[in-house]
């Protein structure tokens, strides 16, 4: 976040005694950006489901994923307050919040980040699978950004707000329509916030990552569904079917690339930055 008046900051400390939320923070993208922020100064409250979704064709992060997280901002210098709580759960939600709030005295950054992804034609996509999707995607976020609005607007002292969206909240999105439908609602969600929370100077953003190296990709289960004319498709498989969507020609990006603009986006430096959808997508969207 760094100074009100615009003047330089560490920028190794950026988020020096600042204090952030993260949903989605057991694995993949959600520890990227905790283990990042705490490496610059920030203490985290973090938050994930821990348990499987029905509908998600690939496992669920542990309990031991969520405690390897801590370890891992510890080893950065960093404190973390973490809990087992379902994004859907808004009083699970705020609950969780509440408790780091009260434990570190103060909240400055939601990064709204649990999402799932359940890939299948419109036709064969079950009501209740199309609710979970929708459910973590979208009203997730509304309840991660909601959990923590009345404490960060009391505190009179702006804050940032970064969305996780996707390439498909910013086009079609063949086979995935409830992952696609609520993508578009994030962006939404987002500029409806930038507009009602400037006055606050809360700035609300988005982020659009294209495929990325987490376990929502890389498992056993996703090469099945994108390389159905192989008997036993592989990850690597899975890679050269993804590889042509990016002109950069990579299959994915990694984590930290995201975690890299979400600093960025949280920062002093982005200060005059809100209601923008940043994609980190390796030129996807341009084909």
């Amino acid at each position: 976040m760094g100074n009100a008046d615009g003047s330089r900051v560490d920028r190794n400390r950026r988020f020096e005694d600042r204090v952030v939320f993260i949903s989605g923070v057991a694995r993949g993208q959600g520890r990227s950006h905790a283990v990042g922020f705490a490496r610059e100064g920030a203490r985290i409250i973090g938050i994930d489901i821990c348990s499987d979704l029905e509908h998600a064709p690939y496992p669920g992060a542990t309990e031991e994923d969520l405690a390897e997280t801590v370890r891992l901002v510890e080893q950065e210098g960093g404190a973390m307050h973490a809990e087992v709580a379902d994004v859907r759960d808004y009083r699970a939600t705020k609950n969780a919040l509440l408790a780091g709030v009260e434990l570190y005295g103060r909240l400055d950054v939601i990064l709204a980040n649990a999402g799932t992804y359940a890939p299948m034609p419109v036709q064969y996509v079950a009501t209740d699978s199309w609710d979970e999707t929708v459910a973590v995607n979208l009203t997730g976020v509304f309840h991660t950004v909601k959990a923590g609005l009345r404490t960060m607007i009391e505190q009179d002292e702006g804050g940032a707000i970064v969305l996780t969206s996707s390439t498909a909240g910013l086009k079609g999105f063949y086979g995935a329509p409830a992952y696609n439908a609520a993508k578009h609602g994030v962006v939404g969600l987002m500029r409806s916030l930038a507009l009602e929370l400037a006055p606050n100077r809360i700035r609300v953003n988005s982020i659009h990552p294209t495929s990325v190296n987490t376990p929502m990709i890389v498992n056993d289960v996703f090469p099945q569904l994108v390389r159905m004319d192989l008997e036993n498709p592989t990850v690597e498989d899975a890679a050269d079917f993804l590889r042509p969507q990016q002109p950069l020609d990579v299959p994915w990006i990694e984590p930290e690339d995201i975690t890299n603009a979400m600093l960025w986006l949280c920062s002093q430096e982005a200060r005059y930055v809100t209601g923008v959808a940043m994609p980190i997508d390796a030129g996807a969207l341009l084909k």
